[in-house]
């Protein structure tokens, strides 16, 4: 096996791939970071707070957070790539280990971002759609854009992530499903999506009340989970791969309300679309000839770097760019135009040979570039137009001039600094089979511990041996603790038979104002249904780990507490003045199929068991011992 692990190697890096499905995942990891970003600074005094808005643990948890979501957007526009990707790892890690964030409001998305912000340290991210690769050309600005290649990478930076992110997680997930009696009856996609708490506002009962329907997908699910990692690169399964992925996740992020872990998985069938759909997908955006040819001063520094940077991001290519010098001449429309004066400007032509210069020139690029259209508008407005012309000239008439080309200047080029071209370009290139070997040797300690995460959980937890007398368990309990922490590797044992069994009953809360009039605090509705943004993290504290089969009555008064303190602020009450009853609803979540089962849960009614009360900033909350049993 490690020959054969070891020559696949070799033959993938030595295989060129674009470099578009690379940018594009590390466009997508950043704004699924940044969103999430976002959200716990929403949900901040409810997930970092002992007592929301009451008792503040971390008051610079929002200062951190901001200064979190300028990585996330470094790492969206791919400026100083490495750099980013190195902080948004360990500020992940840290927030997760030390934090709340993990304990409480997990449910295994930060551990797989984690693991997958790992592979993005030692991937080219930074290629294709990044400001480093506009840096790299702006250090050399007499460097015309048509000389540089079109950005390539090695097939294994394509390979390797989808392989041990998705392979990986999907043959343990597999796994664990063959002891879910309902995934071995055929309702592995139905059972969960029958369950208030789980649902998105989308009503798919038009699906779950197909049997046969449901049967079909919960079995192509099990298939492919256990066939993924061994035939997801061959040619002619690849597509079936990609549309079924595609298909499994899109239907998880618009089903359930674990929408950040559909994203997650979702980006990473930008690795799996073929390598030749790009080449297509890049002759398709990119215009046959361009709408716009631009002259400028091929001896001005800033002229030189204007073009650059408008060429960097016109990605439909509409705009070409001519030195002025050298190609003027060959166009007649402009021959009444004296020389002294073209350099003056910035001069274009368009395809019905109408001339345009100045501010005008830069109101056709962006209209020319058809996203930048609103802008190219906006810069033509009366006024809007004055001001730039005004302040374009003050540019124009003092920049200088460089009386030579690249030729007799001298300029070093921004240093490739990345893990990505330092390793595979570099090592590889000299020693490319100590390469091959060391990399194998690597995957082959991943798979060890990938196989720990689903013997331990798989086989030993669920055979009752994971105790502290035996050592083989607390063994691989240690290595668990590290591949966990800084790889993400953790069981995918997701809403199996053990979670759902003797889930027949959920919890909501309401609140009785001054005048007597009950509402429902915007947490669970009437359906049972956790509203919107109480998803995701939010979702798995209350859903995984506060409602249970078998509730802890103190960790379920904790969560009242956080829930009303927090949802009762925001919603402008005073504590003091309300009192929050707690309502239960009996549901059903059957491992054999029963028609219109998520309709029966949703009218299913609730009764108050209890009461919350707040009162000098305590709360008391009076609820059955027995909640378990009612």
């Amino acid at each position: 096996m490690y020959k054969l692990i070891s020559a696949k190697i070799l033959q993938l890096h030595s295989k060129q791939a674009p470099a578009t499905g690379i940018g594009l995942f590390r466009i997508f990891y950043g704004l699924i970071t940044l969103q999430e970003i976002i959200f716990l600074l929403y949900f901040n005094h409810l997930i970092f707070d002992p007592i929301p808005y009451i008792d503040i643990e971390f008051p610079m948890i929002p200062f951190f957070l901001c200064l979190w979501g300028v990585i996330a957007a470094f790492i969206v526009t791919g400026y100083r790539y490495q750099f980013a990707m190195t902080c948004n790892y360990i500020i992940w890690i840290v927030f997760v280990n030390f934090t709340p964030m993990q304990r409480d409001f997990d449910g295994g998305f930060d551990l797989f971002m984690i693991g997958t912000g790992f592979f993005l340290l030692f991937m080219p991210g930074d290629r294709a759609f990044s400001i480093d690769n506009l840096r790299h050309k702006l250090s050399t600005p007499f460097t015309h854009y048509s000389t540089y290649p079109k950005p390539t990478v090695s097939a294994l930076a394509y390979y390797l992530p989808v392989a041990i992110c998705l392979g990986f997680l999907y043959f343990d997930s597999a796994i664990h499903k063959m002891f879910a009696e309902h995934w071995l009856n055929g309702l592995g996609t139905w059972l969960p999506a029958t369950q208030p708490y789980y649902v998105s506002a989308i009503d798919m009962s038009y699906l779950l009340n197909n049997k046969l329907l449901q049967n079909i997908l919960s079995y192509t699910i099990l298939i492919f989970q256990f066939t993924f990692i061994f035939f997801f690169n061959r040619r002619q399964l690849r597509i079936v791969y990609l549309l079924i992925g595609l298909m499994l996740h899109l239907g998880i992020t618009l089903s359930f309300n674990i929408y950040p872990f559909g994203l997650g998985m979702l980006i990473f069938y930008t690795l799996l679309i073929p390598f030749k759909w790009w080449r297509c997908i890049g002759r398709l955006m990119t215009a046959n000839e361009p709408s716009l040819t631009v002259f400028y001063d091929q001896l001005c520094p800033l002229c030189n770097r204007t073009v650059l940077i408008i060429n960097h991001f016109d990605i439909f290519g509409r705009i070409v760019f001519k030195n002025a010098q050298e190609h003027a001449i060959h166009y007649p429309a402009l021959a009444s135009i004296n020389n002294e004066t073209l350099l003056t400007d910035l001069y274009a032509l368009d395809r019905n040979n109408r001339i345009y210069s100045g501010v005008d020139t830069y109101s056709q690029i962006f209209i020319k570039m058809r996203y930048l259209f609103p802008l190219g508008i906006i810069l033509s407005l009366p006024g809007i137009h004055q001001l730039a012309l005004k302040k374009y000239r003050s540019i124009a008439d003092t920049r200088n001039r460089v009386p030579c080309t690249s030729t007799c200047l001298t300029l070093q080029a921004l240093p490739d600094t990345t893990f990505y071209h330092q390793f595979a370009e570099g090592i590889a290139a000299q020693k490319p089979k100590a390469f091959s070997r060391r990399l194998t040797k690597i995957l082959i300690a991943l798979l060890v511990l990938q196989l720990n995460s689903s013997i331990h959980y798989g086989l030993i937890y669920r055979l009752n041996a994971d105790s502290p007398q035996n050592p083989i368990s607390q063994a691989s309990n240690a290595v668990l603790m590290v591949s966990q922490t800084f790889l993400g590797i953790t069981p995918h044992a997701l809403y199996l038979h053990d979670h759902f069994a003797g889930y027949d009953h959920i919890l909501a809360i309401t609140y009785t104002d001054q005048n007597g009039s009950e509402h429902w605090l915007p947490f669970v509705n009437e359906q049972g249904r956790l509203l919107s943004p109480n998803w995701g993290r939010v979702h798995s504290m209350w859903a995984n780990i506060a409602v249970t089969p078998n509730i802890d009555n103190k960790r379920l008064h904790k969560f009242i507490m956080k829930v009303t303190a927090f949802w009762g602020i925001n919603c402008g009450l005073n504590l003091d003045n309300v009192v929050f009853n707690i309502k239960l609803k009996k549901i059903s979540a059957p491992s054999h199929w029963v028609h219109d089962q998520l309709h029966k849960n949703f009218t299913s009614p609730w009764s108050t068991i209890g009461t919350a009360k707040w009162t000098d900033q305590k709360i008391s909350v009076d609820l059955p011992d027995n909640i378990n049993q009612l």
